[in-house]
């Protein structure tokens, strides 16, 4: 059953419901809809069945859209398909979110879990039987990818690090996002290196979680708190530019909480304006002449995929443009449409082969441009092309760092 007060945080998505014309483009794009009948599709769920919800039992295949926003993203009407599913899928699921959905949704707190335990957590990931055994029990698919735990944090290099004595330009805010904090260190780092090689004050502050695996997975409360508090914790210099290696949190910050969420504090619309996923932060200075140059030589041709969260901000595939000035490397866009991962809902139990279908035409993709190395902006999307490829994966920062000679 669905109840009025469900829906007080999703005016703007509501406010576009009649500017469909049940055109259908959403449903021919939908990634899922396109590999299993169990999704009923975006129209039909979303703009369709919205008139009907108050107080009714709806279509609980709702719960098999992915949010990978592509349905919002290809509507000719400016319908908000996607916001209309998610907050839709929220109000159903209210007050029953399985005990798994909560756990995998605080990344944060898995990361600090992990981390003191990591060389056996990691044995534990990789052992059939334990992954059977929380397959049977919690839900996550046996063969699911998931995250490296490291025993070093991100924060833990930072308060070590020693940052140029002179920098020559302006100060940068850093936001590593959680999976940069504990899962994905190395991004992380090398992504200060090489702003600080370009001469930026890199200003790292604490920071938690953005709240998007909460709100994804129906939190919404604890996803408008954890929101609220890194809007605040990220606006420490109200003058600097905010770098994310972690576009889709990115994402949450700048239009999610917002259209998703009706989180409207003035300080995440400060935060949200001044945020910049870190290669389309460099592109621009490369379209400024301000990008140094000097790179050295990389022969390697290798497939990027632009996740989903990427593809939503509407600003393009900056890191295919930003990599092409490296000599002798090519960037071959693998133009699929979704790995199947999307956050946490490839690694559910009746999800996974769902996922897998998915991101099928992707994998194929890599394996015919490159088996050995790909590119992604996004850690889920990057584990998961890892895990079905077996290819190492890795952030576009990668190469600028390996292209500036720092390591």
């Amino acid at each position: 059953m669905f109840e009025p007060a469900s829906y007080e945080s999703n005016l703007l998505a509501r406010a576009s419901l009649d500017q469909c014309v049940k055109c259908t483009i959403c449903e021919t794009q939908c990634p899922v809809l396109a590999v299993t009948p169990l999704f009923s599709g975006p129209k039909f769920v979303g703009p369709q069945a919205e008139r009907y919800r108050h107080g009714l039992v709806v279509d609980h295949s709702l719960d098999y859209c992915s949010s990978c926003g592509t349905c919002t993203l290809v509507c000719p009407q400016g319908v908000k398909i996607a916001e209309l599913n998610s907050v839709a899928r929220a109000a159903m699921k209210k007050g029953h979110t399985p005990l798994r959905d909560q756990i995998i949704s605080r990344t944060s707190f898995m990361g600090k879990a992990m981390k003191p335990v990591a060389p056996l957590a990691n044995a534990v990931l990789h052992n059939s039987a334990a992954r059977w055994a929380m397959e049977k029990t919690l839900g996550i698919h046996r063969k699911a990818a998931m995250p490296t735990a490291h025993s070093h944090s991100f924060s833990d290099w930072w308060k070590k690090h020693t940052p140029p004595s002179a920098p020559t330009r302006g100060k940068v805010v850093y936001f590593h996002g959680c999976a940069g904090e504990f899962f994905e260190v190395e991004t992380s780092i090398m992504t200060v290196e090489v702003l600080e090689h370009l001469g930026f004050e890199v200003i790292t502050p604490t920071q938690g979680c953005c709240g998007l695996p909460m709100q994804s997975n129906g939190l919404f409360d604890a996803a408008r708190k954890h929101v609220r508090t890194l809007a605040d914790q990220l606006g420490v210099e109200p003058d600097a530019p905010i770098v994310a290696s972690a576009s889709s949190c990115v994402t949450m910050l700048k239009h999610e909480a917002h259209d998703i969420m009706g989180v409207d504090d003035e300080s995440l619309i400060k935060v949200g304006s001044r945020i910049r996923e870190v290669s389309e932060f460099l592109l621009d200075l490369a379209d400024h002449d301000d990008l140094p140059l000097d790179f050295s030589p990389i022969e390697m041709t290798a497939p990027y995929h632009a996740p989903c969260q990427l593809k939503g901000q509407g600003m393009g595939r900056p890191a295919v443009e930003l990599l092409k000035l490296i000599p002798g490397l090519t960037v071959v866009d693998a133009e699929a449409t979704c790995c199947g991962i999307a956050g946490t809902y490839g690694v559910k139990k009746e999800k996974y082969d769902i996922g897998q279908a998915v991101g099928r035409p992707l994998f194929d993709k890599v394996r015919e441009i490159n088996p050995d190395f790909a590119i992604c902006d996004t850690e889920t999307c990057r584990w998961q092309i890892a895990t079905a490829t077996g290819a190492t994966v890795v952030h576009p920062i990668w190469f600028l760092h390996k292209a500036y000679g720092l390591g």
